[in-house]
């Protein structure tokens, strides 16, 4: 997403044989990810790692601006796998440990294709909030199965709890 980004700063900068370059070098990168890290029905957490997972998070972005990077399909196949991935207080970072981080579930719920889906990644996030026994101002890290702050409170990545407020306001 970084060299998709410079990309569209180029174009917005009217530089558009730049931007055309390093979209294009995206868009080849995108694809050689996709086939190396693919792993069926959804995407390893590294090349390497057979059976693993993580949520991709970052191609928000993509989505957000529309970039085209990656294929539709990339997307759904993520958000499909992760809703069987999901724990009680939400869906875990990665196929490494039960902790998460909450304002990365919601970049992710974020990519779903309405809200109904959305809202299933939400609804255990809203749980932890609400049933979590750490009372501290809200811990961006924390364990999907019981609920514990893992560390981190009050911290200011908890605006992007609002992606989608903006993903809205940007649509309009």
């Amino acid at each position: 997403m970084g060299v998709a980004g410079y990309s569209e700063i180029a174009r917005i900068l009217g530089l558009n044989s730049v931007a055309e370059r390093y979209a294009d070098i995206a868009k080849k990168m995108a694809m050689k990810w996709e086939k190396m890290a693919n792993e069926g029905d959804h995407y390893r957490l590294a090349f390497d790692r057979n059976n693993t997972w993580s949520q991709k998070y970052n191609i928000i972005w993509d989505k957000m601006w529309n970039l085209n990077i990656f294929p539709n399909n990339v997307i759904s196949k993520e958000i499909n796998y992760y809703l069987t991935k999901q724990n009680l207080y939400g869906l875990p970072l990665d196929s490494r440990r039960d902790y998460t981080k909450s304002d990365w579930i919601m970049w992710t719920a974020a990519m779903s294709p309405n809200r109904e889906i959305f809202e299933k990644f939400v609804d255990p996030l809203y749980k932890y909030i609400n049933e979590t026994t750490s009372r501290v101002p809200i811990s961006d890290w924390h364990d999907t199965k019981t609920g514990r702050m893992t560390g981190f409170k009050a911290r200011s990545v908890i605006g992007g709890y609002w992606i989608q407020v903006l993903m809205d306001k940007m649509n309009h």
